[in-house]
């Protein structure tokens, strides 16, 4: 949804493939290091205007989940911050833990036990929903920015030929083994919310997010590695 804005791609997403179903919609949190004084994301952003471009703020690359969600923030808010992409989510918590990096938006499940252990402090939830895990922090939507989601989703495709009866198939194979109550509580803990539906469904998703992520993408002048 978002590389096509950033690059000239080999392929095209949606001549190239059939959509089969989504899968999951993953968590994704707006955190800071304990030293930045804000206690929510009117208070960041009260800093942020503050002091134009002193906040640093890590992803795991341009274009990336993290460098989108904070770009959008940056947008809704009116406000400037440093942004310091990364090779990856991993190097860039390895900065934010000590406050090398002060804001960061990024996955649940990565952030969870730094959360608890006091290294970082949560914010907000990024999605359209508070976090079943953490269900006093309000959304950024609700924190005074109505109209913000950060909704990661995961699917599954196939190439564009695929006979629509084994489409049908392995959608229907995938919705029963991800429905099981014993998945959905392995993968909740984690932050990974199981969502499966129509190949349908799917592909408005697809259509939806590759055309709003397109306006955002151009509104922050965000560019490919």
């Amino acid at each position: 949804m978002v590389n096509p804005h950033l690059e000239k791609l080999p392929f095209d997403p949606f001549r190239d493939f059939a959509p089969v179903t989504q899968i999951a919609q993953l968590q994704f949190l707006l955190v800071v290091h304990p030293s930045v004084p804000a206690k929510s994301v009117p208070d960041l952003v009260a800093l942020a205007k503050a002091k134009p471009g002193a906040l640093n703020y890590g992803s795991s690359g341009n274009g990336s989940p993290q460098h989108l969600g904070t770009a959008m923030l940056q947008y809704f808010a009116g406000i400037q911050m440093h942004h310091i992409p990364y090779k990856g989510a991993a190097p860039a918590l390895n900065d934010l833990l000590p406050g090398r990096i002060q804001v960061w938006i990024g996955a649940a499940n990565s952030l969870l036990p730094h959360i608890k252990d006091g290294r970082l402090r949560i914010l907000a939830a990024a999605g359209s929903r508070r976090s079943p895990l953490l269900p006093d922090a309000p959304t950024i939507a609700e924190s005074g920015y109505p109209g913000y989601a950060l909704d990661i989703w995961l699917s599954i495709t196939m190439p564009a030929k695929s006979p629509p009866a084994v489409i049908a198939k392995v959608n229907a194979d995938v919705a029963r083994v991800l429905g099981t109550q014993a998945m959905r509580a392995r993968l909740a803990p984690q932050g990974i919310e199981v969502v499966t539906g129509t190949p349908q469904a799917l592909a408005k998703l697809i259509r939806d997010d590759h055309a709003r992520w397109g306006k955002i993408i151009a509104q922050a002048g965000i560019k490919g590695d």
